[in-house]
């Protein structure tokens, strides 16, 4: 892990930023360096973050959720498998919540929205080093509350699908199509994918036949 050493103090954290839009990609980096931190690397998307992390093994990413190839989610997952000792700390215009969760779920250490200040990203990415979990206040009772629910689930042995995951399911229950489903849920075609192939994961089925029967077995192809 790359922290330098300033002049006999004490180590330097180590960052990179990936965002797709090179103006504020390079004003947060400046923004860091300017409070003390070493940028030693800045990216656009998820093939380039995983390529410069490869190399540089920063302390913090600073990562956004809508990228140039991809988005932070699968960014954080490449960082994170080339870069164990990294930490990722999400900067992003979204705070809804199955960014928020999903980001976590790949590995995110804590989630700002863009309209943080400067001393607030400052601060969050100081916490990040320090392997402290660091979300916008609106946010933070959302994670904690899907950590609670997730618990439970796990003691009563029940997969834990997320709620969105669950949705997708009882409509593949009904017969629709992701197309159908994409439609229905105002989302787009492959985040409906996304979300079967992670409820396939979870479930440790093969396809959807199995997953209809699945759905019809507790009860999800019914309304309510």
């Amino acid at each position: 892990m790359g922290a330098d050493r300033a002049a006999g103090g004490p180590p330097v954290t180590t960052v990179m930023v990936v965002d797709d839009h090179p103006i504020w990609r390079d004003a947060v980096a400046r923004d860091l360096a300017d409070d003390g931190f070493t940028v030693v690397a800045t990216a656009d998307g998820v093939a380039t973050a995983r390529g410069r992390a490869a190399l540089v093994h920063p302390d913090v990413v600073v990562m956004d959720m809508s990228l140039s190839d991809g988005d932070g989610v699968r960014a954080t997952a490449a960082v994170l498998e080339v870069s164990p000792g990294s930490r990722i700390l999400v900067l992003s215009a979204s705070g809804e919540r199955e960014d928020v969760l999903q980001a976590v779920k790949a590995g995110a250490t804590g989630y700002l929205v863009k309209s943080a200040s400067k001393t607030e990203l400052a601060d969050a990415v100081r916490a990040t080093a320090a392997g402290r979990a660091v979300f916008t206040p609106s946010l933070a009772g959302l994670v904690l509350g899907e950590y609670r629910r997730l618990a439970r689930r796990s003691k009563s042995g029940q997969p834990a699908l997320t709620e969105r995951e669950t949705e997708v399911l009882r409509h593949v229950a009904k017969g629709l199509t992701a197309k159908q489903i994409a439609a229905r849920l105002s989302v787009s075609h492959r985040t409906v994918e996304n979300h079967v192939q992670a409820t396939f994961k979870k479930l440790q089925l093969s396809n959807r036949v199995e997953l209809t029967r699945y759905a019809i077995e507790h009860g999800l192809d019914r309304d309510g």
